[in-house]
Protein backbone atom coordinates (compact mmCIF):
# COMPACT_ATOMS: atom_id res chain seq x y z
CA UNK A 1 0.00 0.00 0.00
CA UNK A 2 1.25 3.48 -0.86
CA UNK A 3 1.54 5.39 2.40
CA UNK A 4 1.62 9.20 2.80
CA UNK A 5 5.20 10.38 2.87
CA UNK A 6 6.47 7.46 0.81
CA UNK A 7 9.37 7.98 -1.56
CA UNK A 8 9.42 9.39 -4.12
CA UNK A 9 8.23 12.35 -2.11
CA UNK A 10 5.66 14.71 -3.64
CA UNK A 11 8.52 17.14 -4.28
CA UNK A 12 11.68 15.21 -5.04
CA UNK A 13 14.81 15.37 -7.16
CA UNK A 14 17.05 12.94 -8.98
CA UNK A 15 20.23 13.48 -6.97
CA UNK A 16 23.18 15.13 -8.69
CA UNK A 17 23.73 18.86 -8.16
CA UNK A 18 26.07 21.49 -9.58
CA UNK A 19 29.55 21.30 -8.05
CA UNK A 20 30.86 24.55 -6.56
CA UNK A 21 33.96 25.98 -8.29
CA UNK A 22 36.26 25.33 -5.32
CA UNK A 23 35.33 21.62 -5.42
CA UNK A 24 36.02 21.40 -9.15
CA UNK A 25 39.38 23.10 -8.57
CA UNK A 26 40.21 20.72 -5.73
CA UNK A 27 39.43 17.69 -7.86
CA UNK A 28 41.64 19.02 -10.64
CA UNK A 29 44.48 19.60 -8.17
CA UNK A 30 44.02 16.11 -6.76
CA UNK A 31 44.29 14.62 -10.25
CA UNK A 32 47.53 16.46 -10.97
CA UNK A 33 49.00 15.51 -7.61
CA UNK A 34 49.09 18.89 -5.91
CA UNK A 35 46.30 18.12 -3.43
CA UNK A 36 46.27 15.10 -1.13
CA UNK A 37 43.33 12.71 -0.83
CA UNK A 38 42.75 13.87 2.75
CA UNK A 39 42.68 17.53 1.64
CA UNK A 40 40.23 16.70 -1.16
CA UNK A 41 37.95 14.83 1.23
CA UNK A 42 37.94 17.80 3.61
CA UNK A 43 36.81 20.10 0.79
CA UNK A 44 34.21 17.52 -0.33
CA UNK A 45 32.88 17.31 3.23
CA UNK A 46 32.48 21.09 3.45
CA UNK A 47 30.76 21.29 0.05
CA UNK A 48 28.38 18.45 0.92
CA UNK A 49 27.39 20.03 4.23
CA UNK A 50 26.58 23.23 2.35
CA UNK A 51 24.52 21.49 -0.34
CA UNK A 52 22.62 19.58 2.33
CA UNK A 53 21.74 22.93 3.87
CA UNK A 54 20.61 24.23 0.48
CA UNK A 55 18.22 21.31 -0.03
CA UNK A 56 16.84 21.48 3.49
CA UNK A 57 16.36 25.24 3.24
CA UNK A 58 14.37 24.84 0.03
CA UNK A 59 12.10 22.36 1.77
CA UNK A 60 13.06 19.09 0.13
CA UNK A 61 12.41 15.95 2.16
CA UNK A 62 14.91 13.75 0.30
CA UNK A 63 18.50 14.90 0.60
CA UNK A 64 21.44 13.78 -1.54
CA UNK A 65 25.12 14.58 -1.30
CA UNK A 66 24.86 16.02 -4.82
CA UNK A 67 27.12 13.15 -5.96
CA UNK A 68 29.94 15.53 -5.05
CA UNK A 69 32.42 12.68 -4.50
CA UNK A 70 31.90 11.33 -8.03
CA UNK A 71 33.43 12.19 -11.38
CA UNK A 72 30.71 10.52 -13.43
CA UNK A 73 27.33 9.17 -12.34
CA UNK A 74 28.11 5.50 -13.03
CA UNK A 75 31.84 4.96 -13.50
CA UNK A 76 32.94 5.70 -9.92
CA UNK A 77 30.84 2.78 -8.73
CA UNK A 78 31.30 0.26 -11.54
CA UNK A 79 35.08 0.57 -11.79
CA UNK A 80 35.46 -0.25 -8.09
CA UNK A 81 34.05 -3.70 -8.73
CA UNK A 82 36.71 -6.36 -9.12
CA UNK A 83 37.88 -6.98 -12.72
CA UNK A 84 35.88 -4.10 -14.18
CA UNK A 85 37.87 -1.60 -16.24
CA UNK A 86 36.93 1.70 -17.81
CA UNK A 87 36.78 1.87 -21.60
CA UNK A 88 34.82 3.65 -24.32
CA UNK A 89 31.69 2.33 -25.96
CA UNK A 90 32.34 0.83 -29.42
CA UNK A 91 29.33 2.78 -30.69
CA UNK A 92 29.51 6.46 -31.65
CA UNK A 93 26.38 8.28 -30.52
CA UNK A 94 24.92 11.71 -31.11
CA UNK A 95 24.15 13.93 -28.17
CA UNK A 96 21.66 16.67 -29.02
CA UNK A 97 21.36 20.28 -27.92
CA UNK A 98 19.31 23.23 -29.11
CA UNK A 99 22.45 24.40 -30.94
CA UNK A 100 23.02 21.09 -32.77
CA UNK A 101 24.48 17.63 -32.23
CA UNK A 102 27.85 16.39 -31.07
CA UNK A 103 29.36 12.98 -31.67
CA UNK A 104 30.68 11.15 -28.66
CA UNK A 105 31.86 7.69 -27.66
CA UNK A 106 30.42 7.36 -24.16
CA UNK A 107 32.13 5.90 -21.12
CA UNK A 108 31.63 2.17 -20.75
CA UNK A 109 33.15 -0.77 -18.90
CA UNK A 110 34.96 -3.95 -19.82
CA UNK A 111 34.85 -7.04 -17.62
CA UNK A 112 38.26 -8.77 -17.76
CA UNK A 113 37.75 -11.52 -15.18
CA UNK A 114 35.35 -12.70 -12.52
CA UNK A 115 33.37 -9.72 -11.29
CA UNK A 116 33.15 -9.23 -7.54
CA UNK A 117 32.57 -6.60 -4.89
CA UNK A 118 35.89 -6.33 -3.12
CA UNK A 119 34.77 -3.85 -0.45
CA UNK A 120 31.92 -1.44 0.31
CA UNK A 121 31.83 1.25 -2.36
CA UNK A 122 29.42 4.08 -1.46
CA UNK A 123 28.60 3.05 2.11
CA UNK A 124 30.94 5.60 3.70
CA UNK A 125 29.49 8.30 1.44
CA UNK A 126 26.03 7.46 2.71
CA UNK A 127 27.11 7.42 6.34
CA UNK A 128 28.44 10.98 6.06
CA UNK A 129 25.21 12.12 4.41
CA UNK A 130 23.03 10.43 7.04
CA UNK A 131 24.95 12.08 9.87
CA UNK A 132 24.51 15.58 8.45
CA UNK A 133 20.86 15.77 7.40
CA UNK A 134 17.66 16.01 9.42
CA UNK A 135 15.62 14.74 6.48
CA UNK A 136 15.66 11.45 4.54
CA UNK A 137 19.12 10.74 3.09
CA UNK A 138 18.96 9.37 -0.45
CA UNK A 139 21.70 7.47 -2.25
CA UNK A 140 21.93 6.73 -5.97
CA UNK A 141 23.57 3.77 -7.68
CA UNK A 142 23.95 3.10 -11.41
CA UNK A 143 21.54 0.44 -12.58
CA UNK A 144 23.21 -2.96 -13.04
CA UNK A 145 22.07 -3.03 -16.67
CA UNK A 146 24.83 -0.55 -17.54
CA UNK A 147 27.39 -3.34 -16.94
CA UNK A 148 26.12 -5.03 -20.10
CA UNK A 149 24.23 -2.62 -22.35
CA UNK A 150 27.00 -0.44 -23.78
CA UNK A 151 29.17 -3.31 -24.95
CA UNK A 152 27.00 -6.42 -25.01
CA UNK A 153 28.63 -9.82 -25.09
CA UNK A 154 31.95 -8.44 -26.38
CA UNK A 155 32.42 -6.33 -23.22
CA UNK A 156 32.42 -9.40 -20.96
CA UNK A 157 35.44 -11.71 -21.00
CA UNK A 158 34.34 -14.99 -22.58
CA UNK A 159 37.01 -17.01 -20.73
CA UNK A 160 35.76 -15.81 -17.36
CA UNK A 161 32.14 -16.03 -18.46
CA UNK A 162 31.46 -18.49 -21.28
CA UNK A 163 27.83 -18.31 -20.13
CA UNK A 164 26.49 -14.77 -19.59
CA UNK A 165 24.04 -16.05 -16.99
CA UNK A 166 27.04 -16.61 -14.71
CA UNK A 167 28.07 -13.00 -15.27
CA UNK A 168 24.62 -11.69 -14.40
CA UNK A 169 24.62 -13.86 -11.26
CA UNK A 170 27.90 -12.28 -10.13
CA UNK A 171 26.53 -8.79 -10.82
CA UNK A 172 23.55 -9.66 -8.64
CA UNK A 173 25.76 -10.87 -5.80
CA UNK A 174 27.89 -7.70 -5.92
CA UNK A 175 24.89 -5.38 -5.84
CA UNK A 176 23.11 -7.33 -3.09
CA UNK A 177 26.19 -7.01 -0.90
CA UNK A 178 26.31 -3.23 -1.41
CA UNK A 179 22.55 -2.85 -0.82
CA UNK A 180 22.75 -4.95 2.35
CA UNK A 181 25.60 -2.85 3.74
CA UNK A 182 23.75 0.35 2.87
CA UNK A 183 20.69 -0.96 4.70
CA UNK A 184 22.81 -1.76 7.76
CA UNK A 185 24.16 1.80 7.61
CA UNK A 186 20.59 3.11 7.77
CA UNK A 187 19.75 3.69 4.11
CA UNK A 188 16.00 3.62 3.56
CA UNK A 189 15.86 5.42 0.21
CA UNK A 190 17.88 4.02 -2.68
CA UNK A 191 17.65 5.02 -6.33
CA UNK A 192 18.89 3.07 -9.34
CA UNK A 193 19.82 5.32 -12.26
CA UNK A 194 18.64 3.42 -15.31
CA UNK A 195 19.31 4.77 -18.80
CA UNK A 196 18.91 1.68 -20.90
CA UNK A 197 15.15 1.22 -20.62
CA UNK A 198 14.79 4.77 -21.94
CA UNK A 199 17.36 4.18 -24.69
CA UNK A 200 15.34 1.16 -25.82
CA UNK A 201 12.45 3.52 -26.59
CA UNK A 202 14.48 5.13 -29.38
CA UNK A 203 14.36 3.37 -32.78
CA UNK A 204 17.85 4.56 -33.72
CA UNK A 205 19.38 3.21 -30.53
CA UNK A 206 17.51 -0.07 -30.91
CA UNK A 207 19.27 -0.43 -34.27
CA UNK A 208 22.63 0.18 -32.61
CA UNK A 209 21.81 -2.51 -30.04
CA UNK A 210 21.27 -4.94 -32.90
CA UNK A 211 24.69 -3.99 -34.29
CA UNK A 212 26.20 -5.27 -31.03
CA UNK A 213 24.49 -8.62 -31.56
CA UNK A 214 21.76 -8.05 -28.98
CA UNK A 215 17.98 -8.24 -29.34
CA UNK A 216 16.40 -4.96 -28.16
CA UNK A 217 13.04 -6.67 -27.73
CA UNK A 218 14.52 -9.16 -25.26
CA UNK A 219 16.62 -6.77 -23.16
CA UNK A 220 13.82 -5.25 -21.02
CA UNK A 221 12.88 -8.66 -19.60
CA UNK A 222 16.55 -9.58 -19.15
CA UNK A 223 17.30 -6.34 -17.32
CA UNK A 224 14.16 -6.59 -15.20
CA UNK A 225 15.31 -9.99 -13.92
CA UNK A 226 18.81 -8.61 -13.29
CA UNK A 227 17.54 -5.59 -11.35
CA UNK A 228 15.25 -7.77 -9.24
CA UNK A 229 18.13 -10.10 -8.47
CA UNK A 230 20.25 -7.15 -7.36
CA UNK A 231 17.68 -5.78 -4.89
CA UNK A 232 16.41 -9.02 -3.35
CA UNK A 233 15.67 -9.73 -0.62
CA UNK A 234 14.33 -6.24 0.01
CA UNK A 235 15.88 -4.84 3.20
CA UNK A 236 13.16 -4.01 5.71
CA UNK A 237 11.83 -0.49 5.27
CA UNK A 238 13.98 0.41 2.25
CA UNK A 239 12.24 2.17 -0.64
CA UNK A 240 13.90 1.50 -3.98
CA UNK A 241 13.15 3.76 -6.93
CA UNK A 242 14.40 3.98 -10.51
CA UNK A 243 15.29 7.03 -12.55
CA UNK A 244 14.97 6.68 -16.31
CA UNK A 245 17.30 8.96 -18.25
CA UNK A 246 17.61 9.75 -21.94
CA UNK A 247 21.16 11.04 -21.56
CA UNK A 248 22.39 14.04 -19.62
CA UNK A 249 25.76 15.44 -20.69
CA UNK A 250 26.32 19.15 -20.00
CA UNK A 251 22.77 19.94 -21.09
CA UNK A 252 22.73 17.56 -24.07
CA UNK A 253 20.55 14.48 -24.43
CA UNK A 254 20.76 11.27 -26.40
CA UNK A 255 17.48 9.38 -26.80
CA UNK A 256 14.01 10.20 -28.09
CA UNK A 257 10.78 8.26 -27.91
CA UNK A 258 7.94 7.61 -25.50
CA UNK A 259 7.93 4.88 -22.85
CA UNK A 260 5.39 2.62 -24.57
CA UNK A 261 7.88 -0.04 -25.80
CA UNK A 262 9.05 -0.78 -22.23
CA UNK A 263 6.21 0.44 -20.00
CA UNK A 264 4.51 -2.84 -19.13
CA UNK A 265 7.80 -4.50 -18.14
CA UNK A 266 9.17 -1.40 -16.43
CA UNK A 267 6.21 -0.84 -14.15
CA UNK A 268 5.07 -4.41 -13.51
CA UNK A 269 8.05 -6.77 -13.84
CA UNK A 270 10.51 -4.77 -11.71
CA UNK A 271 10.16 -4.79 -7.93
CA UNK A 272 10.73 -1.04 -7.57
CA UNK A 273 8.56 1.15 -5.35
CA UNK A 274 8.68 4.23 -7.55
CA UNK A 275 10.01 5.81 -10.71
CA UNK A 276 11.46 9.13 -11.88
CA UNK A 277 10.44 9.69 -15.49
CA UNK A 278 11.70 12.38 -17.83
CA UNK A 279 8.81 14.44 -19.18
CA UNK A 280 10.38 17.84 -19.78
CA UNK A 281 9.95 17.89 -23.55
CA UNK A 282 8.08 16.30 -26.45
CA UNK A 283 10.91 13.80 -26.95
CA UNK A 284 9.59 11.87 -23.94
CA UNK A 285 6.25 11.21 -25.61
CA UNK A 286 2.84 11.35 -23.96
CA UNK A 287 1.52 10.23 -20.61
CA UNK A 288 -0.38 7.22 -21.99
CA UNK A 289 2.23 4.67 -20.80
CA UNK A 290 1.36 5.64 -17.21
CA UNK A 291 -1.74 3.48 -17.55
CA UNK A 292 0.56 0.52 -16.82
CA UNK A 293 1.54 1.82 -13.36
CA UNK A 294 0.00 -0.55 -10.76
CA UNK A 295 -1.52 0.51 -7.48
CA UNK A 296 1.04 0.88 -4.73
CA UNK A 297 3.73 2.49 -6.90
CA UNK A 298 4.47 6.19 -7.28
CA UNK A 299 5.83 8.07 -10.28
CA UNK A 300 7.71 11.37 -10.01
CA UNK A 301 7.12 13.25 -13.24
CA UNK A 302 10.23 15.08 -14.38
CA UNK A 303 8.44 18.12 -15.76
CA UNK A 304 11.12 20.64 -14.76
CA UNK A 305 14.16 20.52 -17.02
CA UNK A 306 17.72 20.61 -15.72
CA UNK A 307 19.13 21.29 -19.17
CA UNK A 308 18.52 25.05 -19.20
CA UNK A 309 18.04 27.74 -16.60
CA UNK A 310 14.69 28.95 -17.93
CA UNK A 311 12.11 28.57 -15.18
CA UNK A 312 8.86 26.78 -15.92
CA UNK A 313 5.52 28.31 -14.95
CA UNK A 314 3.46 26.96 -12.08
CA UNK A 315 0.30 26.90 -14.17
CA UNK A 316 1.94 24.92 -16.97
CA UNK A 317 3.25 22.33 -14.49
CA UNK A 318 -0.18 21.96 -12.89
CA UNK A 319 -1.83 21.50 -16.29
CA UNK A 320 0.62 18.73 -17.15
CA UNK A 321 -0.01 17.01 -13.81
CA UNK A 322 -3.71 17.11 -14.61
CA UNK A 323 -3.03 15.56 -18.02
CA UNK A 324 -0.96 12.78 -16.45
CA UNK A 325 -3.70 12.09 -13.90
CA UNK A 326 -5.94 10.94 -16.76
CA UNK A 327 -3.77 7.81 -16.94
CA UNK A 328 -2.45 7.41 -13.39
CA UNK A 329 -4.24 8.69 -10.26
CA UNK A 330 -2.88 11.99 -8.90
CA UNK A 331 -2.37 10.24 -5.55
CA UNK A 332 0.28 8.08 -7.24
CA UNK A 333 2.13 11.01 -8.80
CA UNK A 334 4.86 13.36 -7.63
CA UNK A 335 6.93 16.15 -9.18
CA UNK A 336 10.66 16.45 -9.81
CA UNK A 337 13.27 17.81 -12.19
CA UNK A 338 13.68 15.56 -15.21
CA UNK A 339 17.27 14.54 -14.41
CA UNK A 340 20.20 15.48 -12.25
CA UNK A 341 21.83 18.87 -12.63
CA UNK A 342 25.32 17.39 -12.99
CA UNK A 343 25.60 13.77 -14.09
CA UNK A 344 29.29 14.50 -14.59
CA UNK A 345 31.36 16.81 -12.42
CA UNK A 346 31.10 19.45 -15.16
CA UNK A 347 27.38 20.03 -14.90
CA UNK A 348 24.59 21.39 -17.05
CA UNK A 349 24.60 24.98 -18.39
CA UNK A 350 22.69 26.80 -15.68
CA UNK A 351 23.72 28.76 -12.60
CA UNK A 352 23.48 27.70 -8.95
CA UNK A 353 20.73 30.28 -8.42
CA UNK A 354 18.78 28.89 -11.38
CA UNK A 355 19.21 25.39 -9.95
CA UNK A 356 17.88 26.55 -6.57
CA UNK A 357 14.93 28.28 -8.23
CA UNK A 358 13.96 25.11 -10.05
CA UNK A 359 14.13 23.01 -6.88
CA UNK A 360 12.07 25.61 -5.02
CA UNK A 361 9.52 25.61 -7.84
CA UNK A 362 9.12 21.83 -7.49
CA UNK A 363 8.53 22.19 -3.76
CA UNK A 364 6.07 25.07 -4.10
CA UNK A 365 3.99 23.43 -6.83
CA UNK A 366 3.86 20.15 -4.93
CA UNK A 367 2.60 21.93 -1.81
CA UNK A 368 -0.18 23.53 -3.82
CA UNK A 369 -1.21 20.27 -5.52
CA UNK A 370 -0.94 17.69 -2.73
CA UNK A 371 -1.98 18.13 0.89
CA UNK A 372 0.76 15.72 2.09
CA UNK A 373 3.62 17.47 0.25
Amino acid sequence: MLMPGSAPFRADHVGSLLRPPRLLQARAEHRNGTLSTAQLEHIEDEAIREVIGLQEGIGLRSISDGEFRRTLWHMDFLTRLGNVQATRSPVQISFHTAQGSLQRSPSATRVVGKLSRIEPIFVRHFEFLRCHTRQTPKLTLPSPSISHFRGGRSAVDSNAYPDLEEFFADVGRAYRAEVADLATAGCRYLQLDEVNFAYLCDPALRSQVRSLGEDPAALPDLYARLINDCIRPRPAGMRICMHLCRGNFQGAWLADGGYEPVAETLFNAIDADGYFLEYDSARAGGFEPLRWVPKGKRVALGLVTTKTGQLESKDALKRRLDEAARYCPLEQLALSPQCGFASAERGNPLTPSEQAAKLALVVNVAREVWSDA
